[in-house]
């Protein structure tokens, strides 16, 4: 088999005194997202929709938040390993796709720059990142904006 496909969720509390970084991009807003490193939901999406491509696992495995050595850690540097660890298997990205969901701030203004971001980092095309920005209509936590969650689905191909 030449391609392999997972998806990856990941969702993060919004809280006070954190920033708010998705796929590499600090956006303006007076809450931020919980969580060991950075907690940038789409960036952990998207790594655990690689690594569920080949069946290794999740990033907890690789990055475990008892491991305070990844305290505060970049999710953009955590992605780079993964991609090494995809490559090292005779694999890379052939596209990624992803939905962020959140009901504020709107995302629409950060999409192309988290799309470079994240392109930049896989060293692929900026057209192989997609990325879309939904509400969640005002239901669940997500939407009581208690919290911000991603959708993945990534292609591998074989290289």
């Amino acid at each position: 088999m030449n391609i392999r496909i997972g998806n990856g969720y990941d969702i993060h509390r919004l809280v006070p005194d954190r920033p708010l970084i998705l796929g590499g991009v600090k956006i303006p807003h007076h809450l931020g997202l919980l969580g060991h490193s950075d907690a940038d939901a789409l960036t952990h999406a998207i790594m655990d929709a690689m690594l569920g491509a080949l069946s290794l696992g999740d990033i907890g495995h690789y990055f475990p938040p008892s491991d305070p050595k990844w305290s505060g850690a970049n999710s953009l540097l955590l992605l780079q390993q993964v991609d090494e660890l995809i490559q090292a298997k005779g694999w890379q990205v052939g596209n990624i796709d992803s939905v962020i969901i959140a009901e504020q701030p709107k995302m629409k203004p950060y999409l192309g720059t988290m799309q470079e971001k994240l392109a930049n980092t896989l060293k692929i095309d900026n057209d192989q990142v997609g990325i879309k920005a939904t509400t969640n209509e005002k239901l669940g936590p997500v939407g009581r904006q208690e919290g911000i969650a991603v959708y993945t689905v990534v292609l591998l191909v074989k290289s």
